[in-house]
């Protein structure tokens, strides 16, 4: 998956490997519970060089690829965890600031999310706007030297635990969405408060918040980018990268069920055979199978594509519906071959079931995917 070929990923995926083992896998009934991993998990994921992967070395970085990401959110869901929200720290948040920010901006930022001191966010969804991001109604308004900042935002991955928040907010509402910019927010000012961790059907680990901006002062210094009326163009680039991190997901989701339903089906015995015996049980998978090997060979041409920089919105939108909407069809499937106990929480079946359904919503619902498509051709 790597662009450079002297680039070993093999190592990186055992160093990504032992760290999920070791401080993802024992946790995950606890963070349920909590609602949240634990905020010192940030703090070790920093030491051993997981956060900001993609991030160039000389801003506290790993100075790797997209490739690099994609191993660690591969193991992470092999891990069995879905509650760390390093798909958005790392590949999501980070970028805005690698792409789009400042020299000064980005020295002052980027390496205190690279070694975990700050938990990253991107705070675009509010209460009555989701994919229609040009009706937003907060406002980031310039007063001197700073911005005021005031609205509400909810569904925000890494809600409960976030320092550095990217906001999406109007700073002139009379231009529409070239009016809108993205203002930085340190969760540490007056006027900044969190609401409730949202109670969601999947993702429970996942500290999923609303967030209200009661006239947070900010200065004039955190307009990403330094000049107003650029958001909506700097959350049209960044959104590729954001569905390919959901097809990444989704596909793993499906390699993960079906290995575990392989081996559930072999092993559990009904009517004095293994269920896998059956000809329903083999031909499901057989086609399950198929699906999951086309989706992983359409996700790896769209890595390579994107490594090179030649992944464009059209096929983004493909490749994040198409993976998101045939894993929860796939996964539906191994599901039900768990019979009875596939509806048990104790079986990860059931967990990879309810924390796939938000694919198919978030970073676009798959009906605004379609729409993308539809216009090119």
């Amino acid at each position: 998956m790597d662009a450079d070929p002297d680039t070993d990923l093999d190592a990186f995926r055992d160093l990504a490997r032992t760290f999920c083992a070791k401080e993802l896998t024992p946790n995950i009934e606890r963070w349920i519970e909590n609602k949240q991993v634990d905020r010192g998990l940030w703090h070790k994921a920093g030491e051993v060089g997981l956060l900001c992967l993609s991030v160039p070395e000389e801003y506290g970085g790993g100075g790797g690829s997209f490739a690099h990401e994609v191993v660690l959110l591969e193991e992470q869901a092999r891990s069995g965890d879905s509650g760390w929200g390093v798909s958005l720290h790392n590949g999501i948040v980070a970028h805005y600031v690698v792409a789009y920010g400042t020299e000064e901006q980005k020295r002052a930022w980027l390496p205190r999310l690279a070694s975990g001191e700050w938990v990253g966010a991107i705070a675009m969804t509010e209460p009555g706007a989701g994919s229609d991001l040009q009706n937003i109604r907060t406002r980031a308004v310039r007063d001197g030297d700073e911005y005021v900042v005031s609205g509400a935002k909810t569904f925000i991955t890494n809600g409960g635990q976030c320092d550095f928040v990217v906001v999406v907010a109007k700073t002139d509402p009379a231009k529409g969405a070239e009016g809108t910019s993205l203002v930085i927010v340190e969760t540490g000012r007056a006027g900044f408060r969190r609401g409730r961790v949202l109670d969601k059907i999947g993702l429970k680990a996942q500290d999923t918040a609303e967030l209200f901006f009661d006239e947070v002062r900010v200065p004039a210094a955190n307009l990403l980018g330094g000049v107003e009326g650029q958001g909506f163009v700097q959350l049209m680039q960044q959104l590729p990268q954001e569905r390919l991190i959901i097809a990444v997901s989704s596909v793993v989701a499906m390699e993960v069920a079906l290995e575990q339903t392989l081996a559930y089906t072999k092993e559990r015995q009904a009517f004095g055979r293994p269920v896998y015996n059956f000809q329903n049980t083999r031909f499901t998978l057989a086609e399950v199978a198929t699906e999951t090997r086309i989706a992983r060979v359409f996700l790896d041409d769209c890595v390579q594509k994107h490594l090179r920089g030649e992944l464009d919105v059209p096929t983004a939108a493909m490749l994040k519906w198409w993976t998101s909407d045939r894993a929860m069809k796939a996964i539906d499937e191994c599901l039900q071959l768990h019979g009875g106990y596939g509806y048990m929480t104790e079986y990860p079946i059931a967990r990879i079931y309810t924390d796939q359904r938000v694919q198919r919503i978030y970073g676009g619902t798959n009906e605004i995917m379609k729409e993308i498509i539809s216009r090119t051709l």
